[in-house]
């Protein structure tokens, strides 16, 4: 566990795997922290140094006045990678993060090697949406929210599954603080990628959920034709597909990760 001050703010993020192995950063989805990734560690910590942190506003990271942007939590990306001296790595954002790491390809192509974009897209949702939102969260705090967001995270299929997943993730949900949520939502309702996103140039993947109402396939796929020589894969799986379907997920994501070491 370590903390890093970024920009004003004291982010908390994790280390896993050996020392010298090459870098992948993971970045958090609205409303989650760093444990969202727990079953994507293991088998990835065999071949990589993984990078976990707590988004600005998230997690144990501190709660800075928002609104928040996408290029400011991209730059804490850059910044991070800086303090800890690292010079290059891959990158793997869920939703928000996905946002984060098409900014970081259109405007830091040269600090990363690879992207992974997931369940995410070039514009999330609309000002409305993002509005009442927000608003919900700053007059009843999070469990005014949480469960029309369980819903959209997860299938029906896999709540019934896997209660104690999703029961830990709401927890997640719930302890997220509310105005660090509503500092991101901003950044989300701010952010119109959709015309800059070709100006991608590094290796991608993009990862969709069939069944995911918040960031649709078809999101997905728009990243992907966008974005030259991107690879598209999808998951049978909602918004939290690297939870739900957490095999096929880090499968995919290592067969990625180890195209590009092979280059």
């Amino acid at each position: 566990m370590t903390y890093t001050e970024i920009h004003g703010a004291r982010l908390h993020c994790r280390l896993d795997g050996a020392a010298g192995a090459p870098v992948v950063v993971f970045s958090n989805s609205l409303g989650t922290n760093l444990a969202m990734w727990d079953a994507q560690v293991p088998a990835l910590a065999e071949k990589f140094r993984v990078l976990r942190y707590d988004s600005r506003g998230h997690g144990l990271s501190d709660v800075t006045p928002g609104p928040y942007t996408i290029e400011g939590l991209a730059r804490d990306v850059v910044s991070l990678l800086d303090a800890l001296q690292i010079s290059t790595a891959h990158y793997c954002g869920l939703s928000v993060g996905g946002l984060i790491g098409q900014w970081l390809g259109i405007h830091a192509s040269k600090r990363f090697q690879s992207l992974t974009l997931c369940n995410t897209a070039a514009r999330i949702g609309t000002t409305d949406a993002w509005n009442t939102r927000i608003a919900a969260v700053r007059e009843g705090g999070m469990t005014a929210i949480a469960n029309g967001v369980i819903a959209r995270w997860f299938t029906e299929d896999f709540a019934k599954r896997a209660p104690a997943a999703v029961e830990a993730t709401r927890q997640m949900l719930l302890h997220s603080p509310p105005e660090g949520y509503a500092a991101t939502g901003a950044a989300l309702r701010d952010e119109d990628l959709r015309a800059a996103v070709s100006r991608v140039s590094l290796p991608t993947l993009v990862i969709s959920g069939t069944r995911d109402a918040a960031t649709t396939t078809a999101d997905g796929r728009f990243i992907a034709e966008k974005i030259p020589g991107a690879q598209y894969v999808e998951l049978d799986a909602a918004h939290l597909s690297n939870i739900e379907a957490a095999e096929p997920f880090t499968a995919a994501l290592l067969k990625f990760l180890g195209q590009q070491e092979a280059k």
